[in-house]
């Protein structure tokens, strides 16, 4: 039999005055563990009467809507007069018409504000798919967006370049921070257009936002290169070290945090060039190569990190030469060509047949005919 004991601070027992209670839920009676007696009875079951086993089942069993979201326009109690064309058909023929009318007129008297949101949160729901973020964020950038709408600062500009300034400033806020350039090629919307709306949108509403540390990119740049976790962790050690030597203040964090990574690679030996770390997160070469300079120096390890970087050149690719290539290999290429068979040995190639005589064999041709 399901007991459950009732906290210390709830009702005590009107006979001995305990507060030792427990509920009985299928006799709905609450107990007195000290001394037997029922404090209450028939008490009102307020779980659900109906089981279900698959989710089908459940969809069609339950009579409550969805959790109250602000990612949708209306909270998300929505409501709808049938659900396309087909349901005109379930209808009486009597009064099609009728209901033909009421889901028209339902559409007209939608308010341009809920039309704004409905489309805005749209975008806003391809982005945040787009760009992996979590449900958090797209909460909040949601209720900014409405404060935005509410506000009057939506007017005069576009809905994407609001929703794309926002999620910049919430990613960053969030410890998740997607770079400019990542959210300009999801949204299609310039640079330039996201920095203005963003620094315009942070002024109206209050928003204060710190410079993004360069450690909160090292998990993402760390996946995107596939590096260990290991390295990852060192990268953050690294970066720890130069903040407390000041050589990361005043630099961009992409950069910094770029250079850490590479670093560590180095020294963990997963070989990753350059060009390779700057290709893939969207810097230029020179910017890690400055980082690196700066940050090794600083830390006192560039002879170890030379070392690293020079052993990694000493050694040998995947058969890049004969040396490290198997023997298989070499006698497949140092082999000598097989000789043609003797009764094509006379016979000459296409190219030498299909090869057009010269004017001068030509004359000597035709003076032998004559």
């Amino acid at each position: 039999m399901p007991v459950e004991k009732v906290p210390k601070e709830g009702p005590r027992c009107p006979e001995c005055g305990s507060a030792n209670i427990s509920y009985d839920h299928i006799r709905g009676e609450s107990i007195c563990e000290s001394c037997g007696a029922v404090v209450k009875e028939s008490m009102i079951d307020l779980t659900q009467e109906w089981r279900a086993f698959d989710e089908d089942q459940r969809s069609r069993r339950v009579r409550t809507g969805a959790v109250l979201t602000p990612t949708k326009h209306d909270q998300g109690i929505t409501t709808e007069i049938g659900k396309g064309r087909g349901e005109l058909f379930k209808v009486a023929s009597k009064k099609r018409a009728q209901y033909y009318r009421l889901t028209k007129w339902h559409k007209r008297l939608i308010k341009s504000k809920d039309r704004n949101l409905s489309f805005a949160f749209s975008e806003l729901q391809r982005l945040i798919s787009y760009l992996h973020l979590s449900k958090a964020v797209h909460e909040k950038v949601a209720k900014l967006y409405q404060q935005a709408v509410e506000g009057g600062l939506v007017r005069g500009r576009s809905t994407e370049s609001i929703i794309a300034a926002l999620l910049y400033t919430t990613c960053r806020e969030e410890g998740a921070p997607r770079t400019l350039d990542e959210i300009s090629n999801a949204s299609g919307i310039d640079k330039k257009d996201i920095g203005k709306t963003y620094r315009y949108i942070a002024r109206k509403l209050k928003i204060r936002i710190l410079p993004a540390k360069a450690k909160d990119y090292v998990p993402r740049f760390g996946s995107l290169l596939n590096l260990s976790e290991k390295v990852q962790v060192r990268a953050v050690d690294v970066l720890d070290k130069a903040s407390n030597h000041d050589v990361t203040s005043g630099k961009g964090p992409i950069g910094v945090a770029a250079a850490a990574l590479y670093i560590s690679a180095v020294l963990a030996g997963e070989k990753k060039t350059q060009r390779e770390v700057a290709d893939i997160i969207g810097v230029t070469e020179v910017t890690i190569r400055n980082r690196y300079k700066e940050i090794v120096e600083a830390l006192g390890i560039k002879d170890e990190v030379e070392e690293k970087v020079k052993e990694e050149e000493e050694t040998p690719d995947k058969y890049p030469t004969s040396k490290s290539m198997p023997s298989k290999m070499i006698n497949r290429t140092m082999a000598k060509p097989a000789k043609k068979p003797e009764k094509y040995a006379n016979k000459p190639s296409r190219k030498q047949a299909k090869k057009p005589k010269s004017k001068a064999n030509k004359k000597i041709s035709l003076r032998r005919k004559r």
